[in-house]
């Protein structure tokens, strides 16, 4: 039996047979990780409640022949309980643990900096300094510049051409010039394009000041990018979108 620790964020479970739970976890050293929680829907479980999704831990497990099993966990800290009860963090939190998922995709494959960004992202929707749609946003656009899908948004997504462009393409990878641009474009407000801008640098100051309208057409375009790239429909954003 081969035992290894790890810490990492619990992204969802299901059930498995009676009283078992399959856990789905990104995790800093292994990347994501698909392990047994034996037991844990009995209500004497030792640690059921420390693997429940948004809950950060720390992790001992062994490796199985399909599915790792989970021997130890403790609670390092639990986000589920700052977010559950507004409906607006929860939806984004949900939306980050299901695009987590989907953008690391293969089991085993470290990826840390893809595991330190939703901490983050989790500790600021929980904070409530920030709306949680900018939060959630600005990690959705984050996440894909980690995973190598950052938009075009000062130059030519096609050409490489420098300039306030001002037609975006989701299939084409961001912002294209004149000459480039493609059937389907859009032309979003320059106040919008600034907006994905500060998200994605991490200007808060300028993001907090942007108007709700802005907000709102920065939303749809961070949606439908992140949708056409992932080539799979994030479900939660479906219930963000309502919110």
């Amino acid at each position: 039996m081969s035992l290894y620790r790890d810490e990492g964020v619990v992204l969802r479970n299901q059930k498995l047979g009676e009283a078992d739970r399959i856990v789905t976890l990104l995790t800093r050293r292994t990347g994501l990780v698909r392990a047994v929680g034996k037991g844990v829907r009995r209500t004497k479980s030792r640690f059921g409640a420390r693997l429940e999704p948004c809950t950060h831990v720390d992790l001992q497990l062994h490796t199985g022949r399909t599915l790792d099993v989970i021997t130890q966990a403790e609670t390092v800290r639990s986000y589920g309980k700052t977010v559950v009860s507004d409906y607006s963090r929860y939806t984004a939190a949900t939306a980050m643990l299901e695009t987590a998922e989907k953008v690391v995709a293969v089991e085993k494959d470290p990826a840390l900096r893809q595991f330190l960004l939703l901490i983050g992202a989790l500790r600021t929707l929980g904070e409530g300094s920030h709306d949680s749609r900018l939060v959630l946003d600005a990690y959705l656009l984050r996440s894909l510049a980690v995973a190598g899908y950052a938009p075009a948004l000062t130059e030519c997504a096609r050409c490489g051409s420098r300039g306030e462009h001002r037609a975006f393409a989701v299939h084409a990878g961001g912002m294209v010039c004149s000459v480039c641009r493609p059937h389907g474009s859009t032309h979003p407000s320059p106040e919008t394009l600034r907006l994905m801008s500060a998200l994605l640098g991490g200007d808060w100051d300028s993001a907090d000041a942007s108007d709700g309208r802005h907000r709102s057409e920065c939303s749809g375009l961070v949606a439908a990018y992140l949708q056409w790239h992932l080539e799979n429909g994030i479900r939660s954003l479906r219930h963000v979108e309502r919110s």
